[in-house]
């Protein structure tokens, strides 16, 4: 009964989850170590341990050498970067770094900037509303698999075995369905929404396959070719033999 009301406090404690509420982004321009601080600032309650970093230097480096984030303007980053880092967060936990590059590429190409008619500021707001509204669904929906969890093994009698076997169906039931979320998410990147991967992406997959095929192949024929080799230097040798005993003959 404890675990059980500890697991309820845990997904009510879901709806105090911080989020960087649209007006919170700064409208300024900032540099990295203001960035990494005030991402740290704003969402320290997602953080499982105290010292765990949510985003460092080395990773927004990293997001811009993979043409996740565009440079920045003079070492400065602006309210659409701080926009897309956000974005970039949240679907890492989820996404294969391919599969938002996939998502970004439109996005930034129709979104990022001044020029563009609809704002990757707007964009956020929405979205972080439909979000909001979600909260409560997501916390009933875990309530119920809690409750079906708990009418799991019936016919388990210890209370330790129990409390075990409940806790393993809720973890377990709450696996599948973020599995089963991602098989459609992975789905609507590939095919429905984002059309073909982009060619980028393609061509950078294409190569990767290309350059692991040669590798392939050319491990496997080493052996082959050292055993020519080894073959080839012993006929050498015999026909040197064979010589030296004729010149002395």
């Amino acid at each position: 009964m404890m675990k059980e009301k500890y697991i309820r406090g845990l997904i009510e404690s879901i709806k105090d989850i911080n989020y960087i509420m649209p007006d919170d982004i700064p409208n300024i321009d900032l540099y990295m170590d203001q960035v990494t601080t005030f991402m740290d600032k704003k969402l320290k309650s997602s953080k499982r341990y105290s010292e765990d970093k949510l985003l460092t230097k080395t990773m927004i480096n990293n997001y811009t050498k993979n043409e996740l984030l565009p440079p920045p303007n003079r070492k400065k980053y602006s309210k659409d970067h701080m926009l897309l880092l956000i974005f970039i967060y949240y679907f890492k936990n989820v996404l294969s770094i391919s599969d938002i590059q996939s998502i970004f590429d439109p996005l930034t190409q129709r979104y990022y900037g001044d020029d563009s008619k609809v704002k990757l500021e707007d964009i956020y707001e929405e979205i972080f509303n439909l979000e909001k509204e979600q909260s409560d669904a997501i916390t009933k929906d875990m309530i119920r698999k809690i409750t079906k969890a708990k009418e799991s093994f019936p016919e388990v009698k210890e209370d330790e075995d129990r409390d075990f076997l409940t806790m393993f169906s809720f973890i377990s039931t709450l696996c599948f369905d973020v599995y089963m979320k991602k098989q459609i998410i992975e789905k609507l990147i590939d095919h429905s929404m984002m059309g073909e991967k982009s060619d980028k992406v393609k061509q950078s997959t294409e190569s990767t396959k290309k350059t692991t095929n040669k590798t392939e192949t050319a491990k496997k024929n080493e052996p082959a070719k050292k055993t020519e080799t080894a073959k080839k230097t012993e006929v050498a040798k015999k026909t040197e033999a064979a010589k030296k005993m004729e010149s002395k003959n």
